[in-house]
């Protein structure tokens, strides 16, 4: 009898530790609904040495609150694919390699959840997956 209970205990706690994992996304407490990138557009020839820095801004859902900056991947784009005519440092600071013309997508992205969770597919850095995306343009010359 003493066995059943603790199996029964055990079950219990299992199914509870499961339960809030699934209903936190990645078992946080706080869930993140959006990014923003700041500035918007930006033109690298009107910043020092063209690097142009970007500031993400985490929205979340629960608990309703924002930060700025959000810790965030961030990765330049070009039509929706990672391209090297443009960096971006771990602090989001962009710069145009040498030769890059034309517009460019500046991301920070976060992962929803973990890939493999949840059926969840892999991530993309330039969007797609279990990811959270926020998009700026930046201009190079």
């Amino acid at each position: 009898m003493e066995k059943f209970r603790f199996g029964l205990s055990f079950l219990a706690l299992v199914l509870a530790a499961s339960f809030a994992l699934l209903s936190c996304g990645s078992g946080s407490h706080s869930q993140l609904q959006s990014i923003t990138v700041s500035p918007a557009t930006a033109d690298a020839q009107a910043y020092p040495d063209g690097e142009v820095p970007f500031t993400a801004t985490g929205s979340y859902i629960h608990p309703s609150r924002t930060v700025t900056p959000q810790s965030a991947n961030w990765v330049a784009c070009q039509q929706n694919e990672p391209t090297t005519a443009v960096s971006v440092s771990q602090g989001g600071v962009a710069q145009c390699a040498s030769g890059a013309t034309g517009t460019y997508s500046i991301k920070a992205w976060d992962t929803l959840i973990s890939p493999g969770v949840l059926n969840c597919p892999s991530t993309n850095a330039c969007g797609g997956g279990c990811t959270v995306v926020g998009t700026a343009q930046l201009t190079c010359p």
